[in-house]
């Protein structure tokens, strides 16, 4: 995709609609969108008292916790690929 060109989706997040523009496909766009779904009604399954703000605080603060594990496991493997070309 040139650098300058966005996709564009109209999607549903958890009941509600949103666009979504990005410098990714859209099938790539459609995956966020649907795995941020997926893991809102996950947690809401599990918190059913939880309003939508909420939900979407802890569905962004599980994202994240999700990210900085697999950033330090990527650093963790970096190490190690390093350590091995040392040999």
């Amino acid at each position: 995709m040139a650098e300058n060109d966005k996709s564009k989706i109209v999607t549903k997040i958890y009941g509600r609609e949103y666009t979504i523009v990005g410098e990714e496909t859209t099938d790539h766009l459609h995956l966020v969108a649907r795995t941020v779904d997926e893991k809102m009604r996950e947690i809401s399954a599990h918190n059913q008292a939880l309003d939508s703000g909420r939900l979407a605080v802890l569905t962004a603060v599980n994202a994240t916790h999700d990210l900085l594990k697999l950033e330090e496991k990527y650093r963790e493997l970096e190490r190690e690929m390093a350590q091995l070309k040392g040999r």
